[in-house]
């Protein structure tokens, strides 16, 4: 499905996000009695839900993230408590379930459901939010049978807790579900790491292609970088390329990254190729153009049209220091245009993306959104990196994503995350993901703690309307001797291999079933 098709849906959503934070429901029949558990009866039990399992576990108490109240799951020993509500009177169509929560993490299960609706059950698993912010889940059902039943689901440990506010049930457009159009992954490192022996193993069997593995397990979009004379070869056009033929021949969707350097650019550094480095600026501009242009234009003449495109690569502080720096934003939005023009002109269906990082950083992203449409910038996807251990709880990242669609009105993506799996590490080069960030965003580093990490930023994005996807940073750059970060330095090592998709054995992880698991069939 070419992403064209996929924004036609979004872009309505997404001019449409102001108006989704969850009201209180109207009369039985056309959503739940008491959404906001204001009103308690005997027992604390909430007036219009039921409750099984352990009923002394699910209460009311006050501190709602609306009103006064919330409903909380909760008890000193091991329990497991479900509160429902059966809606009749239903209307056939697809609706949407919007519950706002908060917990603990750590649960043996704990979840909201949609059974009873006459299709398939659906459900979403709660984040680990910790008390500070909630996120808000959504999950579509078609009700067939005119009855529908909202379950609110926890199986806790001794401490375990759970909130839930706000509940709404409205009708919709869409597949049932929380899936999202995009599963992704950058593969960027891929050519380099097998150059160097790299092996990569499904979650049974022998060694098979990354890519094929990748896309067996549901990831439908290739993210790749492109530099302009990379000291190593990696990353340049023909290797961009030679990726994209490969991305392509398995039917997955194609994101370009241009960094507009030799190397690697992000907020702390965006310095210009060298052979662009004493251009004057409009020659500057010029060679954006010219770059941009070439490597669109070479995709779609082989077959292998991007579909979307990146100007740039976590530009918080612009590109191309000095000339597109921050505080010279008349040169960054003059260098962001000549980027932008060049992809329409040399891909007329490729889509612009306009990318920063700090997912969570709501000021930050609108001061500079704001900057970018004042000098008419054209872009058509916002795009933003969120690392839980760099950049805040989940609640961070989504209540931006609900402002920046609401504010600029239009589709948004996740183009970078990724969680550790071990701290142990498995070369010379000392991991970038140590006990330190794991303490900070709280899953443990484990195979398990890894996939509910991927599961928790999904499923928060997928709340967001106009949510293309979320893109998992470098599963596949395990460490081998040869292939480090550094393109100029052919000693340095792997900083990356205990955030992978891939065990140290190559053995595919539990976290890529579940980021291939949330995406729509790619048709």
């Amino acid at each position: 499905m070419r992403i064209r098709k996929i924004l036609l849906g979004v872009t309505v959503l997404a001019t449409a996000a102001a108006a989704v934070v969850p009201q209180p429901a109207a009369a039985a029949g056309s959503g739940p009695t008491n959404p906001g558990f204001e009103s308690a009866g005997d027992g604390q039990v909430p007036t219009g839900w039921s409750e099984r399992g352990h009923r002394a576990a699910s209460f009311v108490e006050a501190g709602g993230r609306t009103g006064e109240r919330r409903l909380t799951h909760w008890a000193e020993v091991p329990y497991r408590v479900q509160t429902t509500q059966r809606l009749t009177g239903l209307p056939r169509g697809t609706y949407t379930l919007r519950v706002s929560v908060r917990a603990s993490g750590g649960q043996r299960d704990a979840y909201v459901a949609l059974t009873g609706c006459g299709g398939r059950p659906v459900r979403v698993d709660l984040p680990r939010t910790g008390d500070e912010w909630w996120v808000q889940l959504a999950l579509t059902t078609e009700v067939r049978s005119g009855r529908c039943t909202i379950s609110l689901v926890s199986d806790g440990n001794a401490g375990d807790w759970a909130n839930f506010d706000d509940v709404t049930f409205d009708r919709a457009t869409g597949p049932a579900g929380t899936p999202l159009p995009i599963a992704g992954a950058d593969v960027s490192h891929l050519t380099k790491n097998e150059d160097h022996g790299a092996v990569y193993r499904d979650r049974v069997g022998p060694p098979r292609d990354a890519l094929k593995i990748l896309r067996a397990n549901g990831v439908n979009y290739a993210r790749l970088k492109v530099w302009v004379d990379p000291a190593d070869g990696y990353n340049d056009k023909a290797d961009t390329l030679a990726k994209a033929r490969r991305a392509h021949a398995l039917g997955m969707g194609l994101l370009i990254d241009f960094h507009y350097s030799d190397a690697w650019a992000d907020p702390g550094k965006q310095n210009k190729p060298a052979a662009w480095a004493d251009l004057p600026f409009d020659q500057l501009k010029q060679a954006v153009y010219d770059h941009t242009y070439d490597v669109l234009a070479s995709l779609r003449r082989q077959g292998t049209p991007a579909d979307l495109v990146q100007v740039g690569n976590e530009i918080n502080g612009g590109l191309l220091w000095p000339d597109g720096r921050w505080d010279n934003w008349d040169g960054l939005a003059a260098l962001l245009t000549a980027g932008s023009t060049a992809v329409t002109d040399a891909s007329p269906d490729s889509k612009v993306v306009l990318h920063l990082a700090e997912g969570g950083n709501n000021g930050g992203h609108r001061w500079w959104f704001d900057n970018a449409v004042a000098r008419g910038v054209p872009f058509d996807i916002i795009a933003v990196s969120h690392y839980t251990y760099w950049h805040g709880p989940l609640g961070y990242l989504q209540a931006n994503l609900f402002d920046l669609a609401a504010a600029y009105g239009r589709p948004l993506m996740v183009v970078e995350t990724a969680y550790g799996f071990t701290l142990e590490e498995n070369d010379h080069e000392t991991n970038i993901f140590n006990a330190a960030l794991q303490a900070a965003a709280g899953y443990p580093a484990t195979p398990q703690g890894q996939a509910d990490a991927v599961r928790d930023i999904v499923n928060t994005a997928a709340a967001v309307p106009g949510m293309l996807g979320v893109f998992y940073w470098e599963p596949t750059w395990t460490a081998v001797d040869g292939a480090g970060w550094d393109p100029a330095d052919p000693t340095s090592g792997d900083g990356w291999e205990n955030q992978a998709l891939f065990d140290y054995s190559g053995r595919a992880l539990p976290a890529l079933r579940v980021l291939g698991a949330t995406a729509h069939p790619r048709r």
